[in-house]
């Protein structure tokens, strides 16, 4: 697999009510941009990405407001009441044959370095795959109540990030013939459901995702360096 197409999806149809904003989470504000405008910027002026397509909601205002919308690689869709809903109507409109990263609207300090690591992995081993962290604090499984359970070893336990890449045509059936589709969580989670081995790439810590207020601090910290 030398060559192959490479587009990228950003699922962006989602509320973001945790955070406490009056408007989406992804238009929030960070050093000047938006964080979608962080989240976009690393694919959209990657050489090898052709094309990047934005799944927003049909009510949404803002993001056509955004120069980045104006983009020549830029396509939107109408996105989905779940998740998985923005990430399918992506798919979709994209040839079943290019290799599609998912990312998410709302994780704007994902680095080019960690991109390149993880298409250079599937591109090796002709699998998908997803970036991960290392979980290195210690791991409580607690009760409805509160209670501790149990401590949860740690060994090969890890965060799940994005992107996580697969080959359009088997993203699109693992999602499509789920057994379970609202338990799919993220990309990798429908792909284990249809049997298929997914690979994980350690990624940087510090592509956090935004989800609440005290988030939009560190994620200004991360890019600020």
């Amino acid at each position: 697999m030398s060559l192959f197409n490479l587009t990228a999806v950003i699922p962006a149809a989602g509320i973001g009510k945790r955070v406490g904003a009056d408007i989406p989470k992804q238009y929030l504000q960070l050093l000047g941009k938006t964080i979608i405008e962080h989240s976009l910027e690393p694919f959209i002026s990657h050489p090898e990405i052709n094309k990047v397509i934005v799944s927003i909601a049909e009510n949404d205002c803002w993001f056509r407001r955004l120069a980045v919308a104006e983009h020549p690689k830029i396509e939107i869709v109408n996105g989905g009441k779940e998740r998985v809903d923005s990430v399918l109507a992506a798919l979709q409109v994209i040839n079943k044959n290019d290799y599609v990263l998912v990312h998410d609207a709302a994780r704007p300090c994902i680095q080019r370095s960690d991109i390149d690591k993880l298409i250079s992995s599937v591109r090796l081993a002709e699998k998908g795959a997803i970036l991960a962290s290392k979980v290195r604090d210690t791991m409580k499984r607690s009760s409805d109540s509160g209670n501790i359970l149990e401590t949860v070893d740690r060994e090969n336990l890890w965060h799940a990030l994005t992107p996580q890449m697969f080959l359009n045509k088997e993203l699109i059936t693992a999602i499509e013939t789920a057994a379970e589709p609202q338990n799919i969580t993220d990309e990798a989670s429908a792909m284990e459901m249809s049997g298929m081995a997914v690979n994980i790439v350690e990624g940087r810590s510090d592509n956090l995702k935004v989800t609440r207020e005290e988030d939009l601090i560190l994620a200004e910290l991360y890019l600020s360096q």
